[in-house]
């Protein structure tokens, strides 16, 4: 049990916490409006003016529930303790107004948003009025159960939703690191084929210095474009790189290397296409491509029902190359569906060289994803 508690105790706040929006404020507003109604027309309510102010008080902390979620849970809380002591002391009437369930609000806010110490503080405070609230009303056992209950609800809701946020978040930095573990094996083969050129030059360049010196400026020439080509692709990727990462040595495929995954003897038929000039292109842009291609087909493959045709087509558009893979499969209708990890994975791969990519329901029906990459990475 120690163990757990103190994982708790130095739980952070969650990264994910949305600014105040309109949504907040249409929230304030209407809870604002209803603290006032109902302070004018429930007649069975004690010290009305007195209680509506006290409610009001929560506006501000229903504004700050994510900014500052335990100042927000001891503000209306504390409000809430307070009308229960008003009640002990004083013979009254009763002090409760409905529109002070929002308090609700802000315990789920606690547990969604806030950090370990401040879960474990707020939730004892909130625990202190619950107790004192139920001593002062006088609840008999089936409202105490019944109270009980609905807390721990609450509670139990705003910890699952944090659950999936924070597996959401872990997942989407796994598929960043797998990314960059294949960018790190592309850049250990870009500086591995390069440098094994330059070296290749170097020697040609000693031997040619002795018989035709004139020849040797050529070599010289050679050797300074391949590594300042080579130089350029190591600043691009290390630059979206944070950590080393051993990789091992593998030759990667490339556009060159699609017409492989054409074939027509099975279903659904898949015909690949290439135009313009694709030989020259960046080795980590060469590999990305080849990569999508190859995931998108797969998807198609898999997922695309009643597809009989999968078309890949790469071309050349100046200093880009556009990638489109799209199928004749059926589409539901509805709103297009969230995407998945191995789609998020794609876009940030062509996220770090510099391109783009989307995906979606084509236009004539089927599956379309299209990425546009530069030609050469930006060093």
């Amino acid at each position: 049990m120690i163990p757990v508690r103190r994982s708790i105790w130095h739980e952070p706040r969650p990264a994910d916490a949305p600014p105040i929006g309109r949504l907040d404020r249409l929230l304030v507003g209407a809870f604002a409006v209803a603290v006032v109604v109902e302070g004018i027309v429930r007649s069975d309510v004690a010290w009305r003016p007195l209680v509506t102010v006290l409610a009001l008080t929560l506006v501000p902390a229903l504004l700050w529930r994510r900014g500052r979620p335990l100042v927000a849970a001891l503000i209306g809380w504390g409000v809430a303790g307070l009308l229960s002591i008003l009640q002990l002391t004083t013979p009254a009437g009763d002090l409760d107004l409905y529109s002070m369930l929002a308090v609700l609000i802000l315990l789920y806010s606690l547990v969604r948003w806030g950090s370990g110490r401040e879960i474990v503080v707020g939730t004892a405070f909130v625990t202190v009025v619950v107790a004192l609230g139920m001593y002062a009303s006088a609840a008999g056992w089936a409202d105490l159960f019944g109270g009980i209950v609905l807390l721990l609800l609450v509670v139990a809701l705003a910890a699952v939703f944090r659950y999936r946020a924070d597996l959401w978040q872990r997942q989407q930095r796994e598929i960043r690191t797998q990314e960059r573990v294949a960018l790190a094996r592309e850049l250990h083969d870009t500086v591995a084929h390069h440098v094994s050129a330059i070296a290749v030059q170097a020697q040609a360049g000693g031997v040619v210095a002795g018989i035709q010196p004139e020849k040797a400026v050529e070599v010289l020439a050679a050797i300074e474009s391949e590594a300042s080509r080579t130089l350029a692709e190591m600043r691009s990727m290390v630059r979206v790189l944070r950590e080393e990462e051993a990789a091992a040595f593998s030759p990667q495929l490339g556009v060159a290397d699609l017409p492989a995954l054409a074939h027509a003897d099975t279903k659904p038929v898949v015909e690949v296409s290439l135009e313009g000039s694709l030989t020259r292109l960046a080795r980590p842009v060469d590999a990305a491509l080849y990569r999508l291609a190859q995931e998108s087909l797969t998807n198609a493959v898999r997922h695309a029902r009643g597809a009989t045709r999968v078309g890949i087509d790469v071309r050349r558009e100046g200093d880009a190359v556009r990638l489109r893979v799209c199928d004749d499969g059926r589409t539901e209708p509805g709103p297009v569906p969230e995407p998945g990890f191995g789609l998020l994975g794609m876009t940030e791969r062509a996220q770090l060289l510099g391109g783009s990519l989307s995906a979606g329901p084509g236009p004539e029906g089927g599956w379309v994803v299209e990425a546009v990459l530069p030609a050469e990475v930006r060093a």
